[in-house]
């Protein structure tokens, strides 16, 4: 189990990994914390990533829970990376989970 700090610069390392790697889309699996009420990971992983889209160094993320076709988001996802509309979590409604789209 990483502490905050580690899964944030392993998290930083992944990112630009896949972008030389030209990925188009990630999906995190970050939990959803033990006691089941949103973890510290989660929370910052999902706050990070916030900052990184607004630096442009992302360009959309949609928190698991959001996960769905009924979200504006997920729907923009799904135009940009046709492939996720085969991802298993699609409308699962996952907090377990971040998609991205880099």
């Amino acid at each position: 189990m990483p502490l905050v700090d580690q899964a944030i610069r392993h998290l930083t390392f992944e990112l630009s990994r896949a972008k030389a790697n030209k990925i188009a889309a990630l999906k995190l699996i970050h939990g959803f914390g033990s006691s089941g009420t949103g973890g510290r990971i989660r929370t910052e992983v999902r706050k990070y990533l916030g900052a990184q889209k607004r630096k442009g160094a992302i360009r959309l993320f949609v928190p698991g829970e959001s996960f769905s076709i009924f979200d504006a988001d997920t729907r923009k996802m799904l135009d940009i990376c046709p492939e996720l509309r085969s991802d298993s979590d699609l409308d699962r409604h996952n907090n377990g989970i971040t998609v991205l789209i880099l």
